[in-house]
């Protein structure tokens, strides 16, 4: 079995990478604006794709209305959701925000939701749908930290839960009058924060989260370069 040969050049990308998964997110930005970033079915199957500076508009938006809504460094917002584009996007504006993301199967019953949310002090919950939010309201009176629930299909109540669409509003109106504050959050992020706690199924007990540092999903991006 021969050994892997890592070139200086390899090593090169490895030692210059991005301090977070926001800035690498960004770089990608500004080196391809005008290539395509994501293609992804609507509910007619019906096929749309967006830039990555289509991507990184939108992801600016969403993560400044998490800002508005009083998430601060490191601070964690659960996804409740399937995998979909907009996963991704609510991962990235987390990130761009500053906070880290709790993520949630959404096979997990209620009592476990309540338990993760709870264990991790998330503060707000992006939810997938009508199923995913009906747990949350569930558990609603044991959520006392939950401020605000964003659902990518689903009804709002224009309160407690609101859609995707309002949240980017949210950051469109906070960017007129701060409109570094996304630059500002991404430059005050370092490789040791916090980006992601991922949480075991709970097959042994109790649901038990695992803490990711930026700089280990920077290290895996590129060494897969």
């Amino acid at each position: 079995m021969s050994a892997t040969v890592v070139t200086p050049e390899q090593l090169e990308i490895v030692k210059n990478r991005a301090r977070s998964v926001a800035e690498m997110f960004y770089n990608r930005v500004k080196e391809s604006p005008n290539h395509e970033a994501y293609r992804f079915p609507d509910e007619n199957e019906q096929w749309h794709s967006l830039t990555w500076a289509e991507t990184g508009e939108k992801v600016t938006r969403l993560g400044a209305g998490l800002v508005s809504l009083g998430i601060e460094a490191e601070q964690r917002v659960a996804i409740a959701s399937g995998t979909r584009v907009e996963w991704i996007l609510a991962d990235l504006a987390i990130n761009a925000a500053g906070g880290a993301t709790t993520t949630v199967y959404p096979s997990t019953m209620s009592d476990d939701v309540a338990y993760i949310l709870a264990d991790s002090d998330s503060r707000i919950v992006f939810a997938e749908d009508d199923e995913q939010v009906g747990k949350l309201r569930e558990k609603h009176s044991e959520l006392p930290s939950i401020t605000k629930v964003v659902v990518f299909d689903g009804t709002t109540d224009g309160d407690w839960v609101i859609g995707l669409d309002d949240l980017e509003a949210l950051g469109e109106k906070y960017l007129a009058d701060h409109p570094s504050i996304i630059e500002e959050r991404v430059a005050a992020t370092t490789g040791d924060s916090l980006a992601t706690l991922i949480y075991t199924s709970g097959t042994t007990g109790r649901p038990k989260g695992v803490r990711l540092s930026n700089d280990g999903w920077t290290y895996e991006g590129a060494v897969m370069v």
